[in-house]
């Protein structure tokens, strides 16, 4: 069992430095401005043998009305539903404000353990504002996030009062909690309001991610667990839209630097992109990122709503098609047609992903390999250099996590790269690597 702690509080009391403090990773961005965290982001810890589940969350709001500044709101409260226990960050240096007031009496209401953490007090250590004492709650820690004062009394303190009844509860779950790491990550990538949170939302049948139709509502890498089948059983990654570099400002630069992360921790990215707008250079650029990256790929053309009731529907996705799979040649990736918000197709997506998971961790025999693929080279062999007959004589897999290929030639160094492509196109054919990048080498034999 994983105890659910969220740290909640208003904008720029520190809640991301804390989280990131806690869970020993720099996962939330953190930044001088605040209303950086919209969604709820989080993180494991292991803390006197019990396994923790810490949110981060938005900095709350009563009094602002925009469309983001609700929908964060609403993730608090559905955070403070799901928890354990609450920590309420507080401000020292700026001291007790009417939203800490307003919040305090909402979170009263629901019964749950709260620890009023009174946060920076690097900034005024010798002088403790006793305000604090007037919300009345009975445990209250200072702390500093930024230097780590006073950060394990306060995790002891939790852990202490969640083993009183529970001592064992860690260990009987440990091989849950275990499984986890071997359970496939798939992240959801793509340019702004593409819908990638609508899309997290329709597969988890509720309201997960923030989701409006500004770009850029996504700022951090969002994971969940998706268990609606024990067949397909994945960790699901909701990541920031990525834009053109020159468009990027500095709050954007580190969410699409936790996106490449994602990108380079993930089994398969499903890459979306927009029906209206169609395949663009910005999508093509990120789906070399996800190829040199050599992870498994699925093409999702999102919003197809927009085209139920045209009569050619059918052939306006032939086109579609048709030109994707030339810009992405020669990785043929899968492509999927579906309507995040309508839920059109969406079922069809994770156990694609499952197929394409499956099929990078083939492992082709030597014998069936050569078999098929020596009299191919016979019939069509490297182009000679300096009147230097190359020759190739034996191919096999490489152990690895993606499928890599060597082929031993007395002048490896003279095949050019177009034969390369060739090899690569023979084993594609042959073995059904569609959606997997693989790797070609050539060694001396």
């Amino acid at each position: 069992m994983n105890y659910t702690v969220s740290i909640i509080g208003r904008s720029n009391v520190g809640k991301s430095t804390l989280f990131n403090r806690i869970i020993g990773v720099k996962k939330s961005i953190t930044h001088k401005y605040s209303g950086i965290t919209r969604d709820r982001v989080c993180g494991y810890l292991k803390w006197n043998e019990i396994k923790f589940l810490f949110l981060d969350t938005g900095g709350f709001n009563i009094s602002n009305n925009d469309i983001i500044q609700i929908e964060i709101n609403k993730q608090i409260i559905q955070s403070i539903n799901e928890s354990d226990i609450i920590l309420l960050l507080i401000d020292i240096t700026t001291g007790l404000l009417n939203e800490d007031i307003e919040l305090s009496n909402i979170i009263r209401k629901y019964n749950k353990p709260i620890f009023l953490v009174i946060n920076k007090i690097d900034h005024k250590i010798s002088s403790f504002d006793t305000d604090f004492y007037s919300l009345g709650f009975n445990n209250y820690y200072y702390v500093s996030a930024v230097n780590g004062i006073g950060i394990v009394e306060l995790l002891d303190k939790i852990s202490i009062i969640l083993t009183k009844n529970n001592e064992n509860e860690f260990e009987k779950n440990k091989k849950k909690l275990n499984d986890l790491k071997i359970i496939p990550k798939l992240s959801i990538v793509g340019r702004p309001n593409v819908g990638k949170s609508t899309l997290i939302n329709s597969l988890m049948k509720k309201s997960i991610h923030i989701v409006t139709s500004i770009p850029g509502t996504t700022r951090d890498n969002l994971s969940i667990i998706c268990n609606k089948t024990n067949e397909y059983k994945c960790i699901l990654i909701d990541t920031p839209g990525m834009r053109k570099k020159s468009k990027v400002k500095e709050i954007e630069f580190y969410s699409i630097t936790r996106t490449l992360k994602s990108i380079e921790s993930s089994d398969v990215c499903l890459l979306i992109i927009d029906a209206y707008f169609g395949w663009e250079k910005q999508d093509m650029n990120i789906f070399n990122l996800i190829k040199n990256n050599y992870k498994g790929i699925v093409i999702i053309v999102n919003k197809w709503d927009l085209f139920y009731n045209n009569k050619n529907e059918s052939l306006i996705k032939k086109k579609y098609e048709i030109f994707i799979k030339k810009k992405v040649y020669p990785i043929d990736s899968p492509i999927l047609f579906i309507s995040a918000k309508n839920k059109y197709n969406v079922h069809k997506i994770i156990p694609l992903s499952f197929k394409i998971k499956e099929k990078s961790t083939i492992r082709l025999k030597t014998n069936i390999l050569n078999k098929i693929m020596l009299p191919i080279i016979k019939n069509n062999p490297p182009l000679s250099y300096k009147n230097k007959l190359i020759t190739i004589k034996y191919c096999t897999q490489l152990p690895s996590n993606i499928p890599k290929f060597v082929f031993f030639s007395n002048f490896p160094q003279y095949i050019k790269k177009s034969y390369v492509r060739f090899i690569e196109n023979k084993i594609r054919y042959h073995f059904n690597f569609k959606g997997i990048p693989i790797k070609i080498f050539f060694r001396k034999k």
